[in-house]
């Protein structure tokens, strides 16, 4: 970076790209609606879809927060506390993927890889690196698992090791009973009302996140399924509210989950500072090529209907749980 001298133009790129990427960070909402109308211009960057349906379903459990189940049964601080660790990691990883995502787009009007402005813009040098590789090779896969890779190191320092989320949530009574009130399941919905997804446990290892990133994508990419999965993010408008989803259900159910603009404000974010995390760690070609393996079903309808049964049975009990001894 430093032997490069920016030019005017590039100038004008880079603060073309910060502008977009802060003006579509808003909220959930906006970030999904994003990563899918890029998805829908460049369907080669698998990643991009893979990203909107995850980032559904941070705004399912933010909306989750302020429903009818768990309004009831976790204090009001360990709910402020949960929005807020969705929200920050939701904002993090947009603001580092979607300048690259948008400097991918310039480069293929220009026909001319403009990567080398990645540093600029405070992408760290192991991703540059791969998308330089993908412009070369055309490699989607792996593509689509170095950006999987690259997003979960870039909020482990910040999020999932920060002292804060560290001491008040993830070492919390609350996610020692994550798989219980399933916060760790990303679940694929059709417009058939079938719901196909994966979990993870041990939420806070950073190998497990990848892994399950890896999972998600070898589900959405199904070749059988993707139409449905493409069908629905076509057809359902993101609210954030799981009734985007569960109005597909064949037995119509009663659940209490708002959306998210009429619940949560707007949050004003900030990087603090920035370190690249690949300077210090090194990726081998082994881990990025690394295919996951599915231990549990993949299609989980009746083990979503069932949880959401035990979620109204603790409801019903009125029973609030809070990190008080």
């Amino acid at each position: 970076m430093d032997k490069y001298v920016l030019t005017f133009n590039d100038k004008c790129l880079i603060n073309e790209i910060r502008n977009e990427t802060k003006r579509n960070n808003l909220d959930n909402i906006s970030r999904t609606q994003a990563y899918f109308e890029f998805f829908k211009k460049h369907p080669e960057i698998n990643w991009a879809f893979l990203a909107s349906m995850v980032s559904r379903n941070g705004g399912y459990n933010m909306c989750d927060l302020e429903g009818g189940i768990f309004r009831k049964i976790i204090h009001p601080r360990e709910r402020k506390q949960l929005f807020l660790t969705y929200e920050r990691a939701n904002w993090l990883i947009f603001h580092d993927i979607f300048p690259q995502l948008l400097l991918y787009h310039h480069s293929t009007k220009i026909n001319r890889p403009m990567f080398h402005l990645m540093p600029f813009l405070e992408i760290s040098f192991f991703i540059q690196c791969e998308w330089e590789n993908f412009w070369k090779y055309n490699d989607q896969i792996r593509l689509m698992y170095a950006l999987i890779i690259n997003e979960q190191n870039v909020i482990q320092k910040p999020i999932i090791e920060h002292p804060v989320y560290r001491s008040k949530v993830f070492r919390s009574w609350m996610f020692s009973i994550q798989d219980w009130l399933h916060f760790s399941s990303v679940v694929f919905p059709t417009c058939g009302g079938e719901i196909y997804g994966a979990s993870v446990n041990e939420f806070r290892k950073l190998h497990k996140r990848i892994d399950l990133g890896k999972r998600l994508s070898s589900i959405l990419f199904h070749r059988r399924l993707f139409p449905y999965f493409l069908e629905f993010s076509e057809k359902t408008p993101h609210t954030g509210s799981r009734h985007d989803y569960e109005r597909y259900f064949k037995l119509k159910i009663i659940r209490e989950t708002p959306f998210l603009r009429t619940t949560f404000p707007i949050i004003h974010h900030h990087r603090h500072e920035y370190l690249d995390w690949s300077k210090t760690k090194k990726i081998s070609e082994r881990y990025i090529k690394r295919i996951p393996k599915h231990i549990h079903p993949i299609h989980i309808t009746d083990w979503y209907l069932a949880k959401r049964d035990e979620l109204h049975l603790l409801s019903a009990a009125k029973i609030v749980l809070s990190g008080k001894d």
